[in-house]
């Protein structure tokens, strides 16, 4: 990058409760100054969801733009994490150390090299197996494939918290879930929304800390979200034209908009509706 070009600016929103051991490694672990190098001036706003570990502090000690929602809820915190953000670009992911934040610059660019406007990141690859528990990976892939089939798109897993989309995209959605089903309702509002979408494959790593999924209630509440979802829709979406994927590893800059064919990457997801 040419030190007189304008620099994007990138907001990494991470919902938090109770995660104050977890944030030094996760705050280490984001390439602030590669992203710098690669165009981005970024942020950190960390949401601490009402914690009783001093996570909040431990964040602002950190560097963090720190958030405060006193209602607990995966939804609530993303909601008070989203309308703080200033980025033109916002990134997720969650606070216990599961999502590979190391990889943003090669995220962002297969974001930017195929002109996308909403990115999610698909966990449910056999080499990250080991990082799930195996009931966790077959209600992920029952779920996912739900809401496949409920919204014709081709999201493969719609359970993921790690998205990389334009602000604007938030702006425009209708997103009311408040809790773990705010992740699955984000994706398929984005896609028959008519946004250009795509689904990444990433690295998932073993949790570190307590684990804060209630695994039956929010399952079945994420059953009943996509049903209610699915029925409030009025419109129908024109279908996307199709764009490839790309693994985080394989990627490598290139002056085409698209993956250079030298890439070895899975088949093209196109999630739009169908």
């Amino acid at each position: 990058m040419n030190l007189g070009d304008a620099l994007q600016t990138l907001s990494i929103v991470i919902p938090a409760l109770d995660e104050a051991l977890n944030l030094p490694p996760l705050m280490k672990a984001i390439p602030v100054r590669e992203l710098r190098s690669a165009g981005w001036e970024t942020e950190v706003v960390v949401v601490d969801n009402a914690s009783t570990d001093g996570t909040g502090d431990v964040a602002r000690s950190l560097g963090a733009r720190v958030v405060l929602q006193p209602n607990r809820g995966y939804g609530n915190a993303y909601r008070a994490g989203l309308a703080a953000a200033s980025g033109d670009v916002i990134a997720t992911g969650d606070a216990d150390l599961t999502y590979p934040f190391d990889a943003l610059p090669q995220l962002l660019q297969t974001f930017t090299m195929n002109d996308v406007e909403f990115m999610t990141t698909n966990r449910l690859l056999s080499r990250n197996r080991a990082a799930m528990k195996p009931s966790h990976a077959v209600a992920n892939r029952a779920l996912s494939r739900l809401s496949r089939s409920l919204f014709r798109n081709a999201v493969r897993d719609s359970q993921s918290g790690m998205w990389i989309f334009r602000d604007y995209v938030w702006r425009s959605l209708d997103v009311r879930s408040t809790g773990m089903a705010f992740s699955q309702e984000i994706k398929n509002s984005a896609t028959t929304a008519g946004f250009r979408c795509l689904e990444a494959p990433i690295e998932y790593r073993v949790r570190s800390g307590e684990v804060k999924l209630n695994a039956l209630p929010d399952g079945v509440g994420n059953v009943l979200q996509l049903f209610k979802h699915r029925f409030r829709r009025t419109a129908r979406v024109a279908v996307l034209p199709a764009v490839a994927t790309c693994s985080t590893e394989d990627i490598a800059p290139a002056p085409s908009p698209r993956v250079p064919d030298t890439v070895s990457a899975p088949p093209a997801e196109e999630l739009s509706r169908a």
